[in-house]
């Protein structure tokens, strides 16, 4: 059976119709193409691998060790506090100082982490010991907290987080000097802010133990 021209046009037209729907992955509810569906795995990858490294590029490597070790300085003060919060009998002045640093404190580790997966960096380095940490206890210093009584925890836990802050406070300027990232020198100077804060705050605790 022969068709007409306008039924040869039509099917022409329903044909690239088609074929261009294939070709760009079909359109979003609104008519528009969907770039989703458009993009092939290997472009997808490579927009990630572009994201990532444009995300590096912002952060140098003083940023980088900042952040690699103030992970386990905060983790330590995380620990600090489960210590002294265990204690029976402790003072809701010390309740309320140790629960504000741990729940201020873990937050930025897991923020911390997020950077350095995005950065590609690891966790550890070159730089996740505990050498140029300053303020970090040692294992026996951690010891005495645990086997004091609620008391002595609490006057010993002022001690040991005063001097901690402390180093929290010079590393947070270190960077603020050397560091690139916009991120990275926020929270920098949120520790410099809050933790000097809270080295005044401990100092007036202190004189009543």
């Amino acid at each position: 059976m022969s068709r007409s021209p306008m039924s040869l046009a039509l099917a022409a037209t329903a044909c690239g119709a088609f074929l261009l729907a294939g070709c760009t992955g079909g359109v979003t509810p609104s008519g528009q193409p969907d770039a989703s569906a458009a993009a092939p795995a290997s472009t997808a990858t490579a927009t990630t691998a572009t994201a990532t490294t444009a995300t590096r590029v912002s952060a140098n490597d003083a940023d980088v060790m900042f952040t690699q070790m103030m992970i386990p300085h905060h983790e330590q003060a995380v620990e600090m506090s489960d210590i002294l919060l265990a204690k029976p009998g402790l003072s809701t002045e010390m309740t309320d100082l140790a629960t504000a640093i741990r729940d201020a404190q873990q937050p930025e580790i897991d923020q911390m982490r997020g950077w350095l997966q995005a950065w590609g960096e690891p966790e550890g380095g070159q730089h996740g010991g505990h050498a140029g940490m300053q303020g970090m206890l040692t294992e026996a210093e951690l010891g005495q907290l645990r086997s004091a009584d609620t008391l002595a925890a609490s006057g010993l836990f002022l001690d040991q987080m005063i001097a901690h802050h402390e180093g929290a406070v010079a590393m947070a300027e270190q960077v603020l000097a050397d560091g690139a990232d916009p991120a990275v020198r926020q929270l920098a100077q949120d520790v410099v802010s809050s933790q000097r804060e809270e080295i005044e705050l401990m100092r007036e605790l202190r004189v009543g133990f």
